[in-house]
């Protein structure tokens, strides 16, 4: 059995600062399981031009409110208890409204390796 916390993790490698956010990677690879459950906060006012080609991620809000918005263009809200599916690969901008974080309970399938981080300075999406 598994047993970790927020507070074990902190200031370790697992402690992600992913550039407009942290992210605390509470299952990786190394456990063994095939999926990560990351606790993922987003900071308020930022936006960002996000994609995963070797992973599908889901996400489910537990504070804050923000949108996640496809290349289709369609901007969905996130508020506490909703959740959004990443099950096609998909790019897009997920942006934290302002005034408060968007705290969000992301799943990536297959497992992370635990230490990835997002390279937001260029135009394209960041992808790992």
């Amino acid at each position: 059995m598994l047993i970790r916390s927020l507070a074990q993790l902190a200031g370790t490698e697992l402690d992600v600062d992913w550039g407009n956010g942290t992210s605390t990677r509470l299952l990786t690879a190394a456990d063994g399981m095939g999926f990560t459950v990351c606790h993922t906060v987003v900071r308020a006012g930022t936006s960002s031009l996000l994609e995963y080609r070797s992973h599908l991620e889901a996400c489910f809000c537990i504070a804050g409110s923000g949108e996640v918005e496809g290349d289709d263009g369609i901007v969905h809200r996130i508020t506490p208890g909703v959740l959004y599916g990443l099950d096609r690969h998909d790019r897009h901008w997920l942006r934290a409204d302002d005034g408060c974080d968007l705290v969000l309970i992301s799943v990536f399938n297959p497992a992370l390796a635990g230490t990835e981080r997002h390279s937001l300075d260029r135009l394209e999406a960041s992808s790992y």
